[in-house]
Order: structure tokens, then C-alpha cells, then sequence
């Protein structure tokens, strides 16, 4: 599984240095040495399938203002600053646990991110409604209960053309996987949205006016 997750690595690093025209980075080198050395996540990480998506995402769509609602212990915030270190963005991330708060800074340092990203403790019902954008990509897998409002909260703050990203949602098993908020996202006339199942579950809807 682990020389799977590397090979996975080393792909997407040649295509973002081909994408971008440039040689492998120091940061480049860094990160996927933090990865190799890092291959068990856990706390409520998204997997490193997951975490490949939203390098693609970021990436393909160069986008540059990221906001993230529940950073753990910072897998996903790390892939994502990764793609930021080349679209030249940057991103907030919140969480309100202070224990993993502290983790993820530390591994933000060490992969050598750190300065991609602000990092915030904070109770993300509070925050959330208080930023004030724009964001051009939001990754929201906080609690799932809160899902429709921090969406409701962020939607405004999106710019046309960008991206909302929601973990844990399937369009598989019935009415589990967050179905209520599925159909939600499904209803919204100014957003395209489909589901990306080879992880854990991404809703992925994009902001059409």
C-alpha cells in the first residue's frame, strides 16, 4: 500500500512540474519526503487518494484562495498547499480541537508548508460566517451535521468559477453518506456538482454564476 501511495506521488510530481514547466522544487522534494516518512494517517485525515484529488483540483483550475473548515492534524491541508506552492496562493484553515491544532503545525513545518498557510483555532460555526473571502476553493470536512451551513455561510464568499469540495459524501448506499445534503448540493441551480467515489466520498460542486 505504501510503495502504491509513493509511486502516486511521484506521478503527480511530474505532471505538476511538467504542468508548470519547471524542474522539481526544493519544497517539492521536501513534502514527498514528509509523505514517504508519513504513510499512516489517522484522527480523522482524509486518505491519500482523497488527498491526491484536491492537488488535482487546485492545481488543473489554478486556484489561489483557499479556505479549508477542519484541518486535523493537516494531511489534506498539506496537499493542498502543496498545489498552492505552484498556482502561488495560499489558505485558512480552522479547526477547534487544540490538540490537533498543534500537531498540524508541526507537520506543516516540517513538510515545509508552513508559510502557505494560516492556521486557525477556532470553532468553525463562529468563524466560518465571519470570513470574509473571497475564496476560489473550500474544503469543508468539519462536522457533517453543519454541512449545509457552513455551505450556506461560505456560498456568497465563492467566486464564480470556483470549486466547493465536501469529504465524506456518496451518491452510493441509499441514504447514508450525508444523503439530505447530497440532494442539497443537487438542487442548487447555480452549482454543478458530482461525486468522486475512489476515496472516501468528495462532493465536488462548481460555482457556475
Amino acid at each position: 500500500m505504501k510503495e502504491i501511495f509513493i509511486i502516486g506521488i511521484i506521478i503527480l510530481s511530474s505532471l505538476s512540474c511538467s504542468s508548470q514547466q519547471t524542474t522539481q522544487t526544493e519544497l517539492d522534494k521536501k513534502v514527498e519526503t514528509f509523505f514517504q516518512e508519513h504513510g499512516g494517517w489517522y484522527d480523522m485525515n482524509v486518505p491519500s487518494s482523497d488527498g491526491q484529488l484536491l492537488y488535482r483540483l487546485i492545481l488543473e483550475n489554478n486556484y489561489q484562495q483557499v479556505l479549508e473548515i477542519g484541518t486535523s492534524t493537516g494531511h489534506s491541508t498539506i496537499w493542498m498547499a502543496w498545489a498552492l506552492s505552484k498556482t502561488g496562493g495560499k489558505l485558512i484553515t480552522i479547526d477547534i480541537d487544540k490538540t490537533r491544532h498543534q500537531e498540524a503545525l508541526e507537520n506543516f513545518k516540517e513538510a515545509g508548508v508552513d508559510h502557505l498557510i494560516d492556521a486557525r483555532l477556532a470553532d468553525a460555526h463562529e468563524l466560518v460566517p465571519k470570513l470574509e473571502g473571497p475564496f476560489d476553493f473550500v474544503f469543508s470536512d468539519a462536522d457533517k451535521g453543519w454541512y449545509q451551513n457552513y455551505f450556506e455561510a461560505v456560498e456568497p464568499k465563492l467566486k464564480v468559477g470556483g470549486c466547493y469540495a465536501t469529504h465524506n459524501v456518496s451518491d452510493r448506499g441509499g441514504r447514508g453518506s450525508n444523503y439530505s445534503y447530497l440532494q442539497f448540493l443537487l438542487g442548487l441551480e447555480n452549482f454543478e456538482t458530482t461525486v468522486d467515489n475512489s476515496g472516501g466520498g468528495m462532493a465536488i460542486s462548481y460555482k457556475k454564476k
